[in-house]
């Protein structure tokens, strides 16, 4: 009875491992693709990837730094914000430099009422003050001037204004911290990034893409030059207009915007233009792909 009962579980046990072993070699149906592979939609065409930036007529977009390094004390815009020409996007701490123009001021004036009081005794009785100390309080007087008008300058240097119209699209900084003439510390790359950056418009954008050096000599002539990119993660192509090449070959560090990477391959910016879709969102600094060809 004992040795039924083993025969019987060791044999429960193996139909147990043989069912087991069944469904584990079963393979799931693959799943579709989330969206149609990008294709080369040209007889030679080759492949390369781009950034969406702010249309420029040239560089990409406007990195502002201040002239002085201080501590934030006020920040009038945020990301997004529509700006003019001249408006006020961040305060910087003038405390020293102000104080050092109402000194200025103050000896300035001083300087304007010797020299009225001298002038008027002068004009009374030119023996009363010689020539020579009228000019003397003149030049003074022009001297203190300029001096205040130099500190009003360096005070006026602790504000950072927009240079012009256009949308902000990135404010690096917050109140309380510090800035310099490089630009913010970033802890994460271990560089300096601008405290501002303006781009001209979140209607108006550009692609600039980066082809590989081994592919120029495949790039046909800047007439006949016709492309197509794909919003990563949909099925939506785009045709766009080709509008220069910046003819200077640079590394690819670009790419990624990687402050540490290093690489060997070299790239060529070009640049082309495109009408913004209305069926999917595209941002600035968003990756795609392309394919040129003629």
């Amino acid at each position: 009875m004992r040795n039924k009962i083993i025969f019987g579980l060791a044999a429960a046990g193996l139909v147990a491992a043989l069912i087991s072993a069944y469904f584990m070699g079963q393979k799931p149906p693959t799943l579709p693709p989330a969206f149609k592979p990008f294709e080369n939609p040209y007889p030679n065409g080759i492949y390369a990837e781009g950034i969406i930036e702010s249309a420029q007529p040239s560089a990409s977009d406007i990195d502002l730094f201040p002239e002085v390094g201080a501590t934030v004390t006020r920040i009038h815009v945020s990301e997004g914000q529509h700006v003019e020409k001249g408006d006020l996007l961040i305060e910087l701490d003038d405390t020293v430099p102000r104080a050092q123009a109402a000194a200025a001021l103050a000896t300035w004036e001083s300087a304007e009422k010797t020299l009225a009081k001298d002038r008027r005794a002068y004009r009374l009785d030119p023996g009363s003050i010689s020539r020579d100390a009228l000019d003397s309080a003149i030049q003074l007087a022009a001297t203190y001037k300029g001096t205040y008008d130099a500190a009003v300058a360096l005070d006026v240097k602790y504000t950072l204004r927009a240079p012009s119209s256009g949308v902000v699209t990135q404010v690096n900084t917050t109140t309380r911290s510090y800035v310099s003439s490089q630009g913010v510390y970033d802890p994460y790359t271990q560089g300096y990034d601008p405290p501002v950056v303006m781009g001209s418009s979140i209607a108006g954008l550009q692609l600039r893409c980066y082809v590989d050096e081994i592919l120029i000599p495949r790039l046909p002539p800047v007439s006949r030059i016709k492309a197509q990119m794909e919003v990563r993660g949909t099925d939506i192509r785009i045709p766009l207009s080709f509008v220069r090449v910046q003819p200077f070959v640079s590394p690819k560090i670009q790419l990624t915007d990687e402050r540490q990477e290093r690489v060997d391959v070299r790239v060529l910016p070009v640049i082309f233009s495109f009408p913004k879709p209305q069926n999917v969102q595209v941002f600035a600094g968003e990756l795609v792909d392309v394919y040129i060809g003629e």
